[in-house]
């Protein structure tokens, strides 16, 4: 059964624009010039229930606004949208307590009052019966590390701290489908780690489904082995990350570590041009017609001490699979 299903989604605005100026201001006072903008155009897909799913694209592709019409927030232009079965844009009670929102640059916790103060305030709003609420609590508290935060004055938490609240208080009410809008931003290293871990763990624990956009390409890669891409309003690819690689960076980044420095000279012999080299270490692009005899003859000639072979940078496919559609007429 899909969680999620997305018809023909279209969403634009009308966007008043006019020239800097006193005499523009006052004609666009009698006359105003409209422009369409369009944000959401002609999207179609579905999720499967519990399916964790990636939603990409550059900055103003239509990512948070379809994330908002399923939410319930925005109206679509036309199309037709289903969360659990139900029409957002109506705003049922019932898929009200079943979805959540998360935004990385939004603050739902009072500022002056401990995080725990939101959380039975959410308790209420969503009528979550008392032994529900505490097991779920004692549930976020122990898997997000909650126990030292949660009666601190929000005022006196860091931001990862902040976040790791946001999201508990946005489960309180046990959703069954997130929609999560750069959950991670803003946060370091260790705590990114941290709420990928939580939001993986509980989509397994709830079969809960997760739809996230992130320009963070480690949250994608640890938790949405499918993605979806959209540019311009308008859906460019929907299916496997790793076909997404395979299909727009085909080659390999083969990485050699050296036990004894490796003349230059050597290297380019055996391997070929590299992207990078030094006498204890080298980076090479290699396509897969090549690459198993490059290493083979690598092994053979030079004292490798170890290799390890990956696909390119998630960032770079990235870029590289907008430029190719921007190219395209």
């Amino acid at each position: 059964m899909a969680s999620v299903s997305v018809e023909h989604l279209v969403k634009h605005y009308l966007v008043h624009q006019r020239p800097p100026g006193i005499l523009a201001a006052l004609r666009s006072t009698f006359r105003r010039k409209l422009d369409t903008v369009r944000a959401v155009d002609d999207v179609s897909f579905n999720i499967e229930e519990g399916s964790r799913v990636g939603f990409l694209g550059p900055n103003g592709a239509g990512k948070t606004t379809t994330l908002k019409v399923l939410a319930g927030l925005l109206h679509p232009t036309s199309g037709e949208v289903r969360v659990l079965g139900m029409d957002p844009r109506s705003r049922p009670v019932d898929l009200l307590r079943s979805i959540m929102l998360v935004t990385g640059q939004k603050q739902q916790l009072l500022w002056d009052l401990p995080p725990v103060e939101t959380f039975e305030l959410n308790r209420a709003v969503y009528d979550v019966a008392r032994i529900d609420y505490t097991r779920t609590l004692d549930e976020l508290v122990t898997l997000l590390r909650l126990e030292d935060l949660i009666r601190k004055p929000t005022r006196q938490l860091s931001l990862g701290e902040r976040m790791k609240c946001e999201l508990a208080a946005a489960l309180i009410h046990s959703p069954k489908v997130l929609f999560l809008d750069e959950p991670t931003i803003g946060l370091d290293v260790s705590m990114q780690s941290i709420v990928r871990s939580f939001i993986r763990s509980y989509s397994d624990r709830h079969c809960a489904t997760v739809l996230l956009t992130s320009h963070y390409m480690e949250d994608v890669a640890a938790l949405t082995p499918r993605v979806l891409v959209i540019d311009r309003g308008k859906l460019t690819f929907d299916g496997a990350l790793s076909d997404l690689v395979r299909r727009t960076r085909p080659d390999k980044l083969v990485t050699l570590s050296f036990s004894s420095p490796v003349d230059p000279a050597l290297l380019a012999e055996v391997t070929g041009p590299a992207m990078e080299s030094s006498p204890f270490h080298a980076v090479l692009q290699l396509d897969g017609a090549t690459m198993k005899d490059t290493v083979a003859r690598a092994l053979a000639r030079l004292p490798i001490l170890d290799f390890k072979v990956e696909d390119a940078p998630l960032e770079e496919v990235l870029a590289d699979f907008f430029a190719k559609k921007s190219a395209e007429p």
